[in-house]
Formats: structure tokens, C-alpha cells, sequence
């Protein structure tokens, strides 16, 4: 068995979401034994908390949402991976708003704000999750899936599969450790197709991307430089990482083809109900 782990001071980052487009302050506090990741508005009377877990799911819109007593947080995914690879178990999250700051829209500043309040062991037990057995789901469409299946490690292998020619098919297979996380998936931002900007922000969606948190590609070209040539495959393994963090910590083997956050949620949804 593992001990559970926290973080040894707090640390604070500020921005705008990328969703919202709202301003909004981060903080992260140490947390109790055994209380979990648990996310607090301080924008809103009483400080209601939400508690980062698999059953708060309740929308995977663009993003992973959160919602507990009708309070809500989303795009909780980059923060979430993280976490998950520097084995946090418990830690406040003050928010003054719904969502995180995008920052460069991907994972590199919240691992680096996590490693820089150092991490420390508490005396509490981790929960143990053991998969003996292999998990997965299936999309309506029979074309792309998300599994878990029981490994001695943590290790991720992805399939991206884009229909657009400067995208096309991406396969990445990473073991998952924080200094293969730091190098090879931290850095990967979210990606956009310019012709669906317009669309999102009508919809109240992607009010926070630039030029500089997101990638975007159009009919010809991408309109800003990759940090890799795979860089969509490799988001799509943050994101997961992130995901699936709402289960537990534990080890897996998680193999996925197309997946987004509604297969990903559903996989720790399904998880989650077996061991908590």
C-alpha cells in the first residue's frame, strides 16, 4: 500500500479561462487525510465546495465539467492530469470563478506551480484500486473506445484519428512518468479548426483561446508554429490522464482510439462505481 500524498505549501496562479473568458485567481491549499481533491468557489456565498470525483460529472461539452449541490467548475481536465501524474490525493482548490485559467493551454504551468509548493507524504493509506479486470467504452458509432486494463505501471497508448490532411492519424505510447510527463505531454495544447471558432464563441464557448493557448489549423495551413508535429495526439493523452484521475489513483494501462472527454468521464464513471 501507498500513503496518500498533498502538497507542502500553497501556490497561486492567475488568468483567464478559456471557455469563459473570464478572469479568475487559482489557489491551491494543502489537503486534509483522506478529503480528496476538492475544488472551491470563493466567489460565491459560503464557499461551496466541489469534490473532484467521477460522479460529479455532468457535462463533457468541450470540456470536463463538475457539479455538486448545483455548483458547478469545468475544463478541470489540464489541472486534473497534473495532479493525477504528481500523485496528489488531497488539495483545496480555491477558484474565483467556474473554470481554471487556460494559461498556454495545456498542462506545463499547473505541473510546475505543483512541483514548485514541493509534495509531501501524509500517514493516511491511498485507497487502493487494483483493476483485475479490463474496463472499457465504446462509442455509439463503434469507432472509437477508451479501456483500462491491469498494469504494473501507469502507461498510455493513443490513437488520434482526424479526417483533415494536416492532421490525419496520430499514435503516441508513452510510460507514464512525471519526467516523461514534463518533456513529452505537459507542454501540448488544445487544438481548433478555425471555421468552428466563430460557431463555439456563439455558443459561449472558447471566449478565453488565442493564438497563443491554442492550436489552430485551417484548409491550407496552421496558422501558429507546433511544439510537435503530433501535438493533438499528445493533448488527447493529457486530457485522458486528467480524466481518469476522477476514478483514483492507480495503476492502468489505458488504451484508447478517438476518444474525447464523454468516453474518458464514462470510463472513470464506471471505475469509480467499483471501488468507491
Amino acid at each position: 500500500m501507498q500513503n496518500q500524498k498533498t502538497i507542502k505549501q500553497s501556490a497561486s496562479q492567475s488568468g483567464i479561462g478559456l471557455h469563459s473568458g473570464t478572469p479568475v485567481d487559482l489557489k491551491i491549499n494543502p489537503g486534509k487525510e483522506n478529503e480528496g481533491i476538492v475544488f472551491i468557489r470563493t466567489d460565491l456565498p459560503g464557499r461551496p465546495k466541489i469534490h473532484a470525483t467521477a460522479k460529479n460529472v455532468t457535462s463533457t461539452v468541450r470540456a470536463t465539467t463538475l457539479e455538486e449541490n448545483g455548483i458547478k467548475v469545468f475544463t478541470v481536465e489540464h489541472l486534473m492530469s497534473a495532479l493525477n501524474v504528481c500523485g496528489i490525493d488531497n488539495c483545496e482548490i480555491e477558484l474565483n470563478s467556474e473554470e481554471p485559467p487556460v494559461l498556454n493551454g495545456n498542462s506545463e504551468d499547473f505541473f510546475r506551480l505543483i512541483k514548485s509548493a514541493g509534495i509531501v507524504e501524509q500517514s493516511a493509506e491511498r485507497r487502493e484500486i487494483k483493476l483485475e479486470k479490463v474496463y472499457r467504452i465504446d462509442a455509439d458509432d463503434g469507432k472509437r473506445f477508451v479501456a483500462a486494463l491491469p498494469y504494473n505501471g501507469f502507461r498510455v497508448s493513443f490513437v488520434s484519428i482526424n479526417p483533415h490532411p494536416l492532421v490525419g492519424i496520430q499514435y503516441r505510447d508513452f510510460e507514464i512518468t512525471q519526467e516523461v510527463y514534463e518533456k513529452e505531454i505537459a507542454p501540448a495544447r488544445t487544438i481548433a479548426y478555425e471555421k468552428e471558432i466563430e460557431a463555439l464563441r456563439a455558443h459561449g464557448l472558447g471566449l478565453g483561446g488565442t493564438i497563443e493557448n491554442v492550436i489552430v489549423y485551417n484548409d491550407e495551413r496552421w496558422l501558429n508554429e507546433l511544439k510537435y508535429k503530433d501535438e493533438l495526439v499528445r493533448h488527447k493523452i493529457l486530457d485522458l490522464i486528467g480524466d481518469i484521475r476522477l476514478a483514483g489513483i492507480f495503476d492502468c494501462h489505458l488504451i484508447a482510439a478517438a476518444s474525447g472527454h464523454a468516453l474518458n468521464t464514462a470510463l472513470a464513471k464506471k471505475i469509480y462505481a467499483d471501488f468507491c
